[in-house]
């Protein structure tokens, strides 16, 4: 999906200024709405990238004038009724209309272990990678309906590929509920002057999965 989020690269938003000892919520509700993605993720049943996906689903104009934990509310207020852990009439009123879904809550003790246990998305699959270090690649000019991970601007893009790292968890079917499809992943070098046009010596590196590229 072509949205807000996939904002790289775009001319019109000025300079980026940051905050001098910015704090890290804002105010109270960020804070609150941290805590919520957290606890109900446990318990929601979906993945990383369907959360994502919902994140970024919000209008274009609401998603660039709107708040970093905004954007999490967007997606737990699409998440919650999508796996049943409330209806959009109990959010919009913050009132339960029928019992809790049954859930059995995590300790308190056993939050920190849960939330830094190292995790991996690599998988192990049969097929052979389709590309090698050193070989040369096209970012494909792709716009899907769905979510992807292909940033915009590298799209149509040529480049060079300079790490594998195995398969890992193809997000955009991950997001959609169609499986894990777990799909070989490189690192791939672009020059700067091939992105965005101008004489550079700077160069630009992406991890991309290999439904992403074709040979060039």
């Amino acid at each position: 999906m072509n949205g807000a989020h996939d904002c790289g690269g775009m001319m019109g938003f000025g300079p980026v200024r940051p905050e001098k000892d910015e704090p890290v919520f804002h105010a109270p509700w960020e804070s609150r709405m941290f805590a919520l993605m957290a606890a109900v993720g446990d318990v929601g049943g979906w993945t990383l990238d369907e959360d994502r996906s919902a994140c970024e689903s919000m209008h274009p104009g609401h998603y660039i004038a709107s708040s970093y934990y905004e954007h999490w509310l967007n997606g737990i207020e699409i998440l919650l009724p999508r796996h049943g852990l409330a209806t959009a009439a109990e959010i919009a009123s913050g009132k339960a209309s029928a019992p809790a879904k049954p859930v059995t809550p995590t300790a308190p003790e056993a939050v920190w272990p849960a939330v830094s246990a190292p995790g991996s998305y690599r998988r192990d699959v049969p097929a052979a990678p389709a590309f090698k270090i050193g070989d040369r690649v096209r970012a494909r000019n792709m716009n899907p309906h769905g979510h992807t991970r292909l940033p915009r601007y590298l799209r149509g893009h040529a480049g060079e590929i300079v790490a594998w790292h195995g398969a890992h968890v193809f997000p955009d079917a991950n997001a959609h509920g169609r499986g894990e499809d777990p799909r070989h992943l490189y690192t791939v070098r672009f020059s700067a002057a091939e992105v965005w046009g101008s004489p550079s010596r700077d160069a630009i590196h992406a991890d991309l999965w290999e439904p992403y590229l074709e040979a060039r």
